[in-house]
């Protein structure tokens, strides 16, 4: 069933079983990582989901690990080459969404945001329109803060250097797709050959844009859980399986006899190969391998070598999914702590009627306030310690926009 169609039993069920997860998170990916990757595949309940893609890409560790630089990043005022083209992107990401509908609105506010402390994070690559998208979706599940080091973490260890200027990984991940595709489905391979098709005509938006652009919404949500869990042979496997059921037997391919049909169809593809819970069996059930990707991976880098010469692109290697990411950079307890979402500020704790009576009679006397038991006992103890202040910038800052460290909620 699709994933709004669960039952509302089922849905507490698992959302007691990834809050148990999240809550013990360092000791399930060390030896429950399998558990991890069957409960990302059935879907994240999506009361949990913004956390849980945080947990999963180690953004909360990088987070925890640059407390303040966004808001450092966010009150520098950007360099105008970017800053003009992300302005004029802004409309176009999900424009009849709440958050983004309205020009100036919190959803657009946060958004340029997000994408101009990128630049100044990463100013030798900048900008690119794909990363739009990305961030959008982001935003639409966590805050300002979070949705950055979400796309840090995308741009960084899932898809490095997608978003580089010569765009030569993503034209690399398509020759890569393309022979993949040999083994997958040898009708689609033969049709696009013959056509002369190159794949960076098709695959560049699916997978700049890790399919946000393409795919129904509840089916964007499930291949996302399942990116964030394995990494990019997710995306490849969308991939595969799309072009697979679009060209990949004798009747599909009697409408597309040249290559202008051929695009059509691959640009307008059939919803039912695209249907959540189609969709997501197929991928789950495609055998491509990480050890299949990165074989394929040198064989095209030294095809490149030899017809381009060098990569100018120095990206770091690409690391295939939570766990590796965990491996590469193990988070520390602190780091995984759940902060507060909802940030009190200062002030007397409201004291419960029940209790009044008992508290006028405690006043009469003398009381510690730093160390009596009212300090523990009127409503606010371990919140009161944990208050957080954030620096709100001025610098494209919406006043409904949320600044937590942390969110356990979707916005949606």
């Amino acid at each position: 069933c699709r994933l709004e169609e669960v039952p509302l039993e089922v849905l507490r069920q698992r959302e007691s079983k990834w809050l148990d997860m999240l809550n013990n998170w360092d000791k399930w990916m060390a030896k429950k990582h399998k558990k991890i990757r069957l409960r990302c595949q059935k879907g994240i309940p999506p009361s949990l989901r913004g956390r849980a893609w945080q947990y999963l890409s180690g953004s909360k560790v990088k987070l925890e690990q640059n407390i303040g630089k966004f808001d450092e990043l966010d009150l520098l005022p950007g360099d105008p080459k970017w800053l003009d083209v992300i302005e004029r992107d802004l409309h176009r990401q999900f424009p009849f969404h709440e958050m983004f509908v309205s020009r100036g609105g919190h959803g657009q506010q946060d958004l340029f945001r997000v994408l101009k402390a990128y630049t100044l994070y990463r100013p030798e690559e900048g900008y690119c329109q794909a990363q739009a998208p990305i961030a959008a979706v982001l935003l639409m599940h966590m805050p300002a803060e979070q949705a950055f080091w979400c796309l840090v973490q995308i741009c960084e260890k899932y898809l490095p250097g997608y978003y580089s200027e010569k765009l030569e990984a993503i034209q690399l991940d398509g020759q890569i797709l393309f022979s993949l595709l040999h083994k997958v489905s040898p009708v689609a391979y033969k049709h696009l050959s013959k056509q002369k098709i190159d794949p960076i005509l098709y695959m560049t938006e699916w997978f700049m844009c890790a399919f946000s652009r393409t795919l129904p919404w509840s089916s964007v949500l499930r291949v996302w859980d399942m990116f964030f869990c394995e990494g990019v042979k997710i995306i490849f496997r969308v991939g595969l399986v799309l072009l697979k059921h679009t060209l990949g037997s004798s009747d599909k391919l009697k409408s597309c006899q040249g290559q202008y049909e051929t695009m059509e169809r691959l640009r307008a593809l059939s919803p039912k190969i695209m249907q959540e819970t189609f969709l997501v069996q197929e991928v789950i059930e495609l055998p491509v391998t990480e050890r299949q990707i990165e074989r394929e991976h040198l064989i095209q880098l030294k095809k490149w070598r030899e017809t381009h010469g060098e990569l100018q692109c120095k990206s770091p290697p690409r690391l295939h999914g939570a766990k590796a990411i965990s491996e590469a950079e193990p988070p520390t307890r602190k780091a995984l702590e759940p902060v507060p979402s909802i940030i009190v500020p200062p002030g007397p704790a409201p004291v419960p009627k029940a209790r009044k009576s008992k508290e006028k009679s405690r006043e009469k006397g003398p009381a510690s306030p730093a160390n009596g038991p009212g300090a523990e006992g009127n409503g606010a103890p371990s919140l009161a310690r944990e208050l957080l202040h954030p620096q709100v910038s001025p610098h494209h800052q919406s006043k409904e926009s949320l600044s937590s460290r942390e969110s356990e909620d979707t916005y949606l």
